[in-house]
């Protein structure tokens, strides 16, 4: 790590102690938190290009901190955290949480991104400029806006305007965002109106095998949509990424698009990592079998 004032706050956030800051170190160096009255972390899971396993970015994903679990999500504790105010806490929470455990066990010079999501209940709640005052807490770190990339949540036809609204002053304050679009119809509408430096499509939405006629013919237009997204993206510099990437046989399908396309695939899921708290070193970056790749 190359982020002095990062070090030097951790050294803080380590003599502190728990009981003085919402805050504090474990004991292996990891940046935890406190909201009501559970604890939480982060877990990273890479974003590869499966050509060569590449890994392009992480996405920051909250764990909560217990002995009897491997770290339940706690995103649920938005939807049911009795006010607004603090949704907005818990959000702004989780993403200093992920930068502060990223950077510090990133080099400057490294190359990898971070996804860090943005709960739809947020988009609403938050009155004011969105993103700046996550931009000043990076700003007080000296960490780098630009290696951090925000995932506005997919909305509904009538919130259009809002996330055009969210996108214009994320892009005001500097950061790059994802927009998560129900297929790839939508993220071809998307792309003109929001402007996003990466479109995420689920995986689970591009089946390989199909018993009915009817839905073959459903999921090849799927595709052919999935193709012209992919070339169109690939000339205009956008990241598409397919998450939730679970199956072999989604696999299939999603390189026989890439490979219509003439892209590389990019994809994210269980098939390829487990998400874990600590990320893979630079120089042996392969956890995912390498008959995956290529």
């Amino acid at each position: 790590m190359s982020f002095p004032v990062l070090q030097n706050y951790l050294a803080r956030l380590s003599d502190a102690g728990r009981a003085a800051t919402s805050i504090w170190l474990d004991a292996d160096g990891k940046a935890q938190g406190r909201f009501f009255n559970s604890t939480m972390s982060s877990a990273f899971q890479p974003v590869r290009r499966l050509d060569d396993g590449r890994v392009l970015a992480y996405e920051g994903l909250a764990r909560g901190v217990a002995a009897a679990d491997q770290g339940l999500s706690l995103w649920r504790l938005l939807d049911h955290a009795a006010s607004d105010d603090e949704s907005i806490e818990l959000d702004r929470l989780c993403r200093m949480l992920h930068a502060i455990n990223f950077f510090r066990q990133h080099a400057a010079d490294d190359g990898a991104d971070l996804y860090l999501s943005v709960h739809a209940r947020l988009l609403s709640a938050v009155g004011g400029n969105h993103g700046h005052a996550f931009q000043r807490i990076l700003d007080a770190l000296a960490l780098p806006t630009a290696r951090i990339v925000l995932q506005l949540p997919q909305v509904t036809a009538q919130q259009g305007w809002l996330l055009n609204y969210v996108a214009d002053n994320y892009r005001r304050n500097g950061f790059r965002y994802a927009i998560n679009a129900a297929g790839p119809g939508e993220a071809l509408a998307l792309l003109d109106r929001v402007r996003p430096a990466v479109v995420k499509l689920d995986a689970r939405h591009f089946p390989s095998v199909t018993a009915d006629a009817a839905d073959a013919a459903a999921h090849a237009a799927h595709a052919a949509h999935a193709v012209t997204l992919l070339r169109r993206c690939a000339g205009e510099g956008v990241r598409v990424v397919f998450k939730r990437l679970d199956s072999a046989a989604t696999l299939t399908a999603l390189r026989a698009i890439a490979g219509e396309a003439g892209v590389a695939l990019l994809a994210q899921g269980h098939l390829l990592d487990q998400p874990h708290a600590v990320l893979l070193a630079p120089d042996r970056p392969e956890l995912a079998p390498p008959a995956l790749y290529g």
